[in-house]
């Protein structure tokens, strides 16, 4: 890869010229981030899913009807949460993606009704998938030139969608949900930019909580960062984040859990400590380990109400060889 980094983000990724210089900033960072992470010196043998050469949804096969029925079990108030956050046209996105919509009505011009008793409204979008709460799914991220399972980048990546590993396969994700408090954790509402925290601030939330990791579990962590920064300082928000080292990265997939998410936009701390392993969390959890991870999780609500185990409740739009998709997770508790 070029040693070089983006001079400027597509306009579209811009709300203003005064925001304009903060994203440009932000993108020639995240690339200087991605760099070597991107292209190692020397590539690792590729190992196969312990579910199989074929398999396409990685930890998503621990759950059973038996796992689902003990995770309903969790439901003591049946009280709902919303894990997804609202989105539209000026929700800062790592670049250069960016969110247009457009309401028509079709065949409606000048007064004239789609139907004898009712008119309609349509609307068109044109956006990428990988904004505000989403799912990343297997296909998403990889190294060495292999995504999870060892399916190679060359074979699996069309234009027109992956042959392989596309958002089309993941299964109703239903489990115990887990939210790990890490800004109480550390004494503040929010953690800062760049702040990890690693294996042993995870054991003792896990403890101070009573909500241990346990095997299908799906981990969110709760730093504060979105409910502080989104709206108040945007171009701050999608600059930086506070997020998890790789270690936890690591002791969370030794827990078998099913997915990872957090209030953040990338669940990895950025900027990295080693500006040569930026995102090594999606690397573990995605490509190592099956992991499907899960950003920019409306984790406040869990938080405030001090609702660490609950119900978790997720089924993605099923848009055939997609890599990620727009999600709106319920957690029951």
């Amino acid at each position: 890869m070029p040693q070089s980094v983006p001079q400027s983000v597509p306009q579209s990724m811009t709300q203003s010229a005064t925001q304009r210089p903060t994203r440009i900033r932000a993108a020639r960072w995240l690339a200087i981030a991605l760099i070597a992470w991107a292209e190692p010196a020397v590539a690792e043998e590729c190992k196969p899913s312990r579910w199989g050469p074929d398999d396409q949804i990685g930890n998503a096969n621990l759950i059973t009807p038996e796992s689902v029925l003990s995770a309903a079990r969790l439901i003591k108030t049946g009280k709902t949460y919303p894990l997804g956050i609202v989105i539209d046209a000026d929700t800062p996105a790592f670049p250069p993606r960016s969110l247009s919509l457009q309401v028509v009505q079709p065949g409606q011009q000048q007064g004239r009704a789609a139907f004898p008793n009712a008119i309609y409204n349509d609307d068109l979008v044109q956006m990428w998938l990988g904004i505000g709460p989403q799912i990343d799914g297997l296909g998403h991220l990889g190294s060495d030139g292999t995504y999870y399972n060892c399916n190679s980048a060359q074979e699996i990546s069309e234009i027109t969608g992956l042959t392989r590993l596309g958002i089309e396969n993941v299964p109703p994700l239903v489990a115990r949900g887990v939210v790990l408090d890490m800004a109480k954790h550390f004494g503040v509402d929010h953690m800062a930019a760049g702040q990890a925290f690693d294996v042993d601030d995870v054991k003792a939330v896990e403890k101070a909580q009573g909500t241990p990791v346990r095997e299908g579990d799906v981990v969110l962590f709760h730093t504060g960062w979105t409910d502080a920064k989104l709206e108040s300082d945007p171009n701050a928000w999608v600059s930086g984040e506070p997020g998890q080292s790789e270690q936890v990265a690591r002791y969370l997939a030794s827990k078998n859990v099913i997915a990872v998410g957090a209030d953040t936009w990338g669940v990895d701390v950025v900027p990295a400590p080693d500006p040569n392993r930026g995102f090594q969390g999606h690397v573990i959890l995605l490509k190592e380990h099956g992991i499907h991870m899960l950003e920019t999780m409306n984790t406040g609500p869990l938080a405030r109400d001090e609702a660490y185990e609950f119900l978790f409740v997720l089924g993605p739009a099923r848009v055939r060889g997609a890599v990620q998709m727009i999600i709106n997770p319920i957690a029951i508790r």
